[in-house]
């Protein structure tokens, strides 16, 4: 008896071998899809959608306590910040929603997804879930949209903490450089030109799996029209300086944290924050080494702590 239920686990792994096998090199979306789900459950949140108008909103909700509403970045979506849920759910009631035009939120084809149209669009997300104050939290492009949609809807936010954000006055680099030039570094089409791109954001090389490569390669070529959309969009000065333009707005407390390395959003942009906030009720300031453009991914532990300390102490 013994003897056969051995074979019998032995064909189970094997069997379970081969499945696992064909689908990373047959339906790697699959393995990908399976791994979100885990991850999800980690961070002790669940997916919901609602309808706001002409747009379906899907976002991850979970944890009790304040409320933290977390906005990506361009060309990402609400899966960059799993594992900063699972590090603030125990102390916190957390949303993360793909913005309009990303991840699996829907889009409306001909329409404008600049900081200006998606800060209303969120205006209608806050409504339609009522929620109480937020402590908002923007990254890269959702920064922006953070810090515009406090400065216009400050009745909604209690505090507002930017990350490598997007819309401030910054030096120019070889990033800014070659996106006013035209050229997207956000699109790729092999596993080559995604090294390059995730160069820009990470400071390590990314240790992704080839066939989980070629998932993301073709997410990006099927969404390629909106991403070239939306870039050419946002290099109008209206919208990279459209947080610039409203930082003496801002009345409540701000954190700025920003990676000492970022190459694309460079680092003077913390001192054109400070510089701004002429009545915000109070300022918070951190540096990060060792990272690039993502501390939310590069850095989770101690941007988890600053947010969590910057979020307690007001």
């Amino acid at each position: 008896m013994a003897l056969r239920r051995l074979k019998f686990l032995g064909y189970v792994a094997g069997l379970l071998v081969v499945v696992l096998g064909g689908s990373y090199l047959f339906a790697p979306q699959w393995l990908v899809s399976a791994d979100i789900k885990r991850q999800a459950m980690v961070a002790h949140v669940e997916k919901h959608s609602v309808q706001v108008g002409d747009t379906k909103w899907v976002y991850y909700e979970g944890g009790q306590g304040p409320t933290l509403l977390l906005l990506h970045g361009f060309a990402a979506s609400k899966e960059v910040w799993l594992k900063q849920m699972e590090l603030l759910t125990p102390h916190f009631h957390v949303i993360a929603p793909d913005l309009p035009g990303w991840g699996e939120s829907s889009r409306v084809e001909g329409a404008s997804y600049n900081i200006d149209a998606q800060v209303a669009r969120l205006q209608g997300f806050v409504d339609a879930l009522n929620l109480p104050k937020v402590v908002l939290i923007g990254h890269s492009m959702g920064g922006a949209i953070a810090g515009v949609f406090a400065a216009e809807h400050p009745e909604h936010v209690a505090e507002l903490a930017l990350l490598d954000s997007f819309g401030l006055k910054t030096n120019e680099n070889e990033f800014s450089r070659e996106a006013m030039a035209g050229k997207n570094p956000f699109v790729f089409d092999n596993r080559e030109q995604f090294a390059k791109a995730t160069a820009w954001a990470f400071a390590k090389p990314l240790d992704i799996p080839g066939r989980f490569q070629d998932v993301l390669i073709k997410r990006n070529q099927e969404n390629r029209a909106f991403i070239n959309q939306t870039f050419n969009e946002l290099r109008e000065p209206s919208q990279y300086l459209s947080l610039q333009n409203r930082l003496d707005k801002l009345g409540m407390p701000v954190l700025g944290l920003w990676c000492h390395d970022d190459k694309i959003i460079d680092i003077s942009a913390l001192d054109s924050l400070r510089n701004g906030l002429k009545n915000a009720a109070a300022i918070s300031t951190s540096m990060m080494t060792g990272c690039n453009h993502m501390p939310i991914m590069e850095k989770p532990d101690e941007t988890a702590r600053i947010l969590t300390q910057f979020t307690l102490s007001h």
